[in-house]
Order: C-alpha cells, then structure tokens, then sequence
C-alpha cells in the first residue's frame, strides 16, 4: 500500500517525471534523449497520462525534436492524442528558441562570425514548409539594424522585388545586406532564379552605396553561401 492505495493502482509512470526532471536540471540536457526533452516540454499540458508513447510517436512522424518544434500546427493537430494545450507548449517552445537566437545575434556589436549568421538563420527558417525571403540589414560597421522578412511564398517560390528591398535599405540607412531565404525542398542548391533575382537586387543597390554581402540559402540538408560558391 501507498497513501492508502495498492499498489497496482499507482500508475505505472509514477514517479517518472520527478525523476525526469531531476535527471535534466542535474545532468543537463545532453543526458536525455530527444523523446525525453518532449516529454518535459508536454507535462505541464497533459498532466495525467504516460507522454512516452506520445513523444516517441511525434519523432516518428515529424524526424527529429527540431522538426517536431517546427511543425505546423494543423500537421501537429494529425497526431492522436495532442490537443491544443499540447500543441501551444510547442509553439511557445519554437518562439522561445527563435527569440532566443534573434538575441543572440542582435547582442553582437559586429556581424564578424558568418557561423553565428547562419546559425541564426538555421533557426528561424531551415524546418519553415513555405519559402521565406529575409534581409539583414547592417550599417557600415556591419552592425545589424534589422531583421526583417520581405516574403513568404509557396513551397518553391517566394515573390522578391529589388526596389523594394533596396527601397527598405535606404529607410533604415543601411549599407550593406544580407539576403537569406528557405528551400523547405531541403536541398540548399541555388536555383537559376535564386541567381537572377540576386544579381538584379545588387544592379539596384551597388549604384547607391548598397553592398549585397551575401546571399544564403539554407535547408535541412543543409546551407549555400553565394560569396563561398563565389556567384557573387
């Protein structure tokens, strides 16, 4: 007996998420398994159940913890057994890791670490299931002023404008950018497109003062750097 109950009626995961828990805050996060980090993210919103099967079966279906994350909310609404509380914790999970890398790089006084870019960059838009079009916007010490995302488009293509683009440097007094955009594909290999609307960004901005430092492209299979592949 325990607290007046036998034990058989004590569920069979009693105790496991103390246990969890303390496993995390002791050993940190490398001494858990990917199922085990979302089960912590998903107690608080399903108190009363064994999370194992759940967890398991979420990086069945989506790959990794990332990819879970990142998951769109109708697909996550596919899964048995995850409701909207569920659904929420992940979503504010994402959010915190995007504002998370975001500050990371804002904190920066020079963007001089391309792996700290595409870091960011990774995280924002490398798991997104449309094509995003995003501009950094740095100052002559390469300092960012912005971050911003011009476009959000299809799963293969995302409408970028060059006057526009230059038009939103000149506003912020920008002079120099970096352009970044997604290939939810997940092949980062540049696209005869992703070349001409970057050689047509830079005939725009080279003119007044504007310098196109590079132009990344990142997936889940990967990154292209324009400057490495020496396209521009």
């Amino acid at each position: 007996m325990r607290d007046g109950l036998s034990e058989s009626a004590v569920p069979h995961y009693a105790g496991h998420r103390e246990r969890l828990r303390t496993r995390f805050l002791e050993a940190g996060e490398d001494a858990l398994a990917d199922y085990e980090i979302l089960e912590l993210v998903l107690f608080r919103a399903i108190p009363r159940r064994d999370i194992k099967p759940l967890a398991k079966a979420l990086l069945a279906r989506f790959g990794s913890f990332a990819e879970v994350i990142a998951a769109p909310a109708p697909r996550l609404r596919e899964v048995d057994g995850l409701g909207e509380a569920a659904i929420a914790e992940l979503k504010i999970v994402e959010a915190a890791a995007r504002r998370l890398a975001r500050g990371a790089l804002r904190s920066r006084k020079q963007l001089s670490s391309f792996s700290d870019v595409l870091d960011y960059c990774r995280t924002t838009m490398a798991l997104a299931e449309r094509e995003e079009f995003r501009i950094l916007f740095l100052d002559k010490r390469n300092c960012l002023i912005a971050d911003e995302v011009q476009g959000r488009g299809t799963v293969d293509h995302t409408p970028v404008y060059p006057r526009e683009v230059v038009r939103r440097a000149l506003e912020l007094a920008s002079t120099a950018i970096i352009l970044v955009h997604n290939h939810p594909s997940g092949d980062p290999t540049p696209s005869s497109a992703d070349v001409r609307v970057t050689q047509s960004i830079m005939a725009v901005a080279e003119p007044l003062g504007i310098t196109v430092h590079d132009h990344l492209i990142v997936g889940r299979e990967g990154h292209a750097s324009f400057k490495g592949l020496r396209l521009i």
